[in-house]
Formats: C-alpha cells, sequence, structure tokens
C-alpha cells in the first residue's frame, strides 16, 4: 500500500504542474524483470543502462504524447522531446521553455545556434516531500550539421543544470520535415541519457 500510494501522490503532483497529461493515470505495478512485449500500435523504444523498453503510447494532445512500458516506466513527450517521466527511479516532473523550443526548427540551427533556457522540476524515487526541486533552470545552446545520411541533421543541445552539472542532448532529425527520429536525452542528475527511438509517421 505505501508504494501505491507514493504512486498516487506523484501523479497528483504531476497533474497540478501546468499543462500535462498525467492526470488520472495510475500504474498498476513497479517495474517488471521480465521481457516486454512490443506493443501492436505506435510505440517509442527506450534505452537505459543497457536496457530496451518499448513504450505504447496512451495520450496525445497536440504535439505532446504520453507513453507507458508493460513495466509501467512512463514518458511524457512534447514533439521530440521528452518533458516528464515515471518510474526511471528519479523523477522529472516537469518542463517548461522560456520561449519557443528551437529544437522546433532545427534547420535554423544550421546557419545559427541558438540559445535557450527552461525550468525543470525534479524529485527522488520516494517521492519525499523534501526531495522535490522545482524550478531548477536549465541553459542551453544548441547547434546542428548535416547528418552522413542525406536528408538527416545532427543537433547537439550543450547545458547546464543549475546544482544538477552539465549534459549533451543529442538529435537525429529530419531535415525537411523536422522530425526527431533518435534522441539521447537527459531526464535527471542521478541517471544516464535515456535514449528514445520515436515511431515512423
Amino acid at each position: 500500500m505505501h508504494m501505491a500510494a507514493a504512486l498516487v501522490l506523484s501523479l497528483l503532483l504531476l497533474a497540478g504542474c501546468g499543462d500535462t497529461l498525467w492526470s488520472g493515470l495510475l500504474p498498476e505495478h513497479l517495474l517488471s524483470e521480465q521481457e516486454e512485449p512490443e506493443p501492436a500500435g505506435p510505440a517509442l523504444r527506450l534505452t537505459l543502462r543497457g536496457r530496451t523498453h518499448h513504450a505504447a503510447l496512451l495520450q496525445a494532445a497536440g504535439d505532446r504524447r504520453l507513453w507507458r512500458t508493460a513495466g509501467n516506466l512512463v514518458v511524457e513527450t512534447d514533439g521530440g522531446r521528452v518533458v516528464a517521466t515515471s518510474g526511471f527511479g528519479e523523477v522529472l516532473a516537469a518542463t517548461r521553455f522560456d520561449g519557443p523550443d528551437p529544437l522546433a526548427a532545427p534547420a535554423a540551427l544550421l546557419d545559427r545556434p541558438a540559445i535557450a533556457r527552461r525550468l525543470v522540476d525534479l524529485m527522488d524515487e520516494d517521492r519525499a516531500v523534501e526531495g522535490m526541486r522545482f524550478g531548477i533552470p536549465v541553459e542551453c545552446r544548441l547547434s546542428a550539421q548535416p547528418a552522413e545520411e542525406a536528408g538527416l541533421l545532427q543537433v547537439e543541445e550543450a547545458c547546464r543544470a543549475e546544482g544538477a552539472g552539465r549534459f549533451t542532448n543529442r538529435f537525429r532529425v529530419q531535415a525537411d520535415s523536422g522530425a526527431v527520429l533518435q534522441a539521447e536525452q537527459w531526464i535527471g542528475p542521478g541517471l544516464p541519457l535515456l535514449a528514445v527511438e520515436f515511431p515512423g509517421p
């Protein structure tokens, strides 16, 4: 019951963090060690610490998508960016950009790198109130170059998070549409980068 209560509390907190899709989603269990089946419909391919998970699409609202694995890892994406997580040991509770996200127009980054600022909310694994950190500034510089494959761009986002160190996100995107195909993204100071493979159109 203690773990179920913690999961419910975390989702209620996420629902209160502004525009979010988390409201009403109740994970059933903790991570399972069993092999996860690949969903039949649209799915993200997530890799963390050498283990791959397939996250099925649960809900969509505009560019925002909510995905969940059979083992109840949950990811919220906004376009090609992971903006919230649950079940990863350390929780990225919310992401808020100060202005437009330059990743939305990656071709423009070929000629002129861009600076972006966002605020993130983090929670410890146990969701204890004392472990909640709100409004952490993340300052980033984004640049792009052509990838080896024709029609693709490689976007790098070098960031510094206050109190959480430096990291570099990497995105492989379609040059014409700007759609993110693959990414490696920071989801918290205590975790390695999360590798994400997005479903095709």
